[in-house]
């Protein structure tokens, strides 16, 4: 007899819905799966056959053959074991096949039947719903999750005989709700602050204007001046993640695994910070079935490189297409994945090897030789695409030693919040979040300039011999000013001043 059951899985950040087709026929007693399944589920047989014995069910020693369909997908998920298992009971006449076929089943099954979480259900119920799909059946640590997709019903039985029972009407099931964790006032409390920063202040203002804009930082100093200090408080002055921010971000992290387990919404944004040594999979994303790396992971939130030049070349080379397409294509045999990655890149560097070059109080002791192939670990295209150059000098002994308390990062977050609703009422049509996303088109009929704005713009780019890219950054950055300045519809010659002079604080070569 044949049956057919709807299961899942994930391809990059998207969810998947598999048809698992169910034969079961008179014959030699066989199990076979088909249609590209990966170890984990070619080992779901066993624990299939277990679960549904260790149930109390009965499992027809008959010649078994189950399709994954689309046969051109590989199938990586172990949460087809439950609708393998009711595809089977289905077939065999243990179960209503016309009712499975209004659930969606994701859950791996343990040897004794009961229903374990998996990882992506997020993106695999937002597929359900797309795909007409209502009702999903979940292991209860996934319940959370299903529930943020509204107009979907979850269903989280503790195990296979009880679904079989509720499929079979001889038991009712009711539908889930949602059990968010409460936090307390306390637990959102920021322990970072800006206001442990004294001091820096051209440094705050640029995080600021990054924060504001989602713009990229380089960040250039002598060991102690306080750049990874700085750079682990940017979280604390960004804004709250919108409710479509917070989707895409879980989504992420609901495929990473990275939800724990009373799963939910996540509502923090993101903040990376990997080690120098960490691999080009880490980083960028990848695998043998890709899954998403640190530009992934930090999605609407910062990644922090600290000391980048230690970071392998091709890694850091391998930022370029993220940086400016906001996304990471990864090809492999069995398909290519595109994953987001609309980041903040917030980097810190030492100006030569030793770390005190251009200091008036320490002796360099690297050779202008040294310093040029330290220098070099960083190419011209990669600064081109940070926004934001600067230099962190060192603090002096009265600013350490002040008792004045500096900004919090409450008020600057306030500021950084006023400027993002402006650009999300902007940019609202065209679906993006931040000045930064705008692409060349956007720049020209959202970005005007006051006459003398342009002059110094033309001035600058012909003095300094700037490429496209740049004008355009500056100009990003400027309208980043000008929104933090009240909102003007005229970006001023004040706020392209401010901009260029943010990006050429280092007189970098950016040709």
């Amino acid at each position: 007899m044949y049956a057919g059951t709807f299961g899942a899985t994930t391809q990059g950040v998207d969810g998947l819905i598999i048809k698992v087709e169910v034969d079961s026929a008179n014959g030699m007693p066989s199990f076979d799966i088909v249609g590209l399944p990966s170890t984990s589920v070619r080992e779901s047989k066993e624990r299939v056959r277990t679960a549904i014995k260790n149930s109390g069910l009965r499992m027809k020693m008959e010649k078994i053959t189950i399709n994954l369909a689309p046969a051109e997908v590989r199938k990586e998920s172990s949460g087809l074991d439950l609708p393998i298992a009711i595809g089977i009971l289905a077939a065999q006449g243990a179960i209503s096949a016309v009712k499975c076929r209004n659930f969606l089943f994701v859950a791996e099954l343990s040897l004794e039947g009961k229903l374990c979480p998996v990882n992506g259900i997020l993106p695999m119920t937002v597929t359900a719903r797309e795909n007409g799909i209502t009702k999903i059946v979940v292991a209860k640590d996934n319940v959370n999750e299903a529930l943020l997709v509204d107009g979907i019903e979850v269903y989280a039985p503790l195990n296979l005989l009880e679904l079989v029972d509720f499929l079979n009407d001889e038991v009712k099931l009711d539908a889930e709700k949602s059990s968010p964790v409460e936090k307390t006032e306390e637990f959102i409390e920021m322990v970072d602050d800006f206001a442990d920063v004294q001091g820096q202040f051209m440094a705050k203002r640029a995080l600021e204007v990054a924060a504001a804009g989602g713009h990229n930082v380089l960040m250039v100093g002598v060991p102690g001046s306080g750049k990874t200090m700085l750079a682990k408080r940017m979280n604390t002055i960004l804004p709250e993640l919108t409710r479509e921010e917070a989707l895409e971000v879980t989504k992420i992290y609901s495929v990473a695994g990275k939800l724990g387990r009373n799963g939910g919404l996540m509502t923090e944004r993101p903040f990376q910070n990997p080690n120098h040594d960490a691999s080009m999979a880490a980083i960028i994303g990848g695998g043998s079935n890709p899954k998403p790396g640190q530009v992934t992971l930090a999605h609407h939130g910062v990644l922090f490189l600290d000391e980048l030049p230690e970071f392998r070349r091709p890694v850091i080379e391998a930022l370029r297409e993220p940086l400016e397409e906001r996304q990471i294509t990864i090809s492999r045999v069995n398909g290519t994945l595109t994953f987001p990655s609309s980041m903040i890149l917030i980097c810190a560097m030492n100006p030569c090897q030793c770390g005190w070059r251009g200091d008036k109080d320490h002796h360099c002791q690297c050779s202008e030789y040294d310093v040029q192939r330290y220098m070099r670990k960083l190419s011209g295209p990669l600064l081109d695409r940070i926004d934001i150059h600067i230099r962190v000098p060192r603090v002096p002994y009265k600013d350490l030693s002040s008792k004045r308390r500096a900004e919090p990062s409450s008020e600057i977050r306030k500021r950084v919040s006023a400027a993002r609703q402006i650009q999300l009422k902007r940019l609202e049509k065209y679906h993006l979040f931040c000045n930064a996303q705008m692409n060349h088109a956007m720049l020209q009929s959202l970005c005007t300039m006051s006459e003398q704005a342009e002059k110094l713009l033309k001035d600058v780019f012909e003095t300094k011999k700037l490429s496209a890219r740049s004008y355009d950054r500056i100009i990003k950055v400027g309208r980043t000013i000008a929104d933090l300045d009240g909102g003007a519809d005229l970006i001023s010659d004040k706020h392209i001043a401010e901009a260029i002079k943010l990006r050429n604080d280092l007189d970098l070569d950016l040709k």
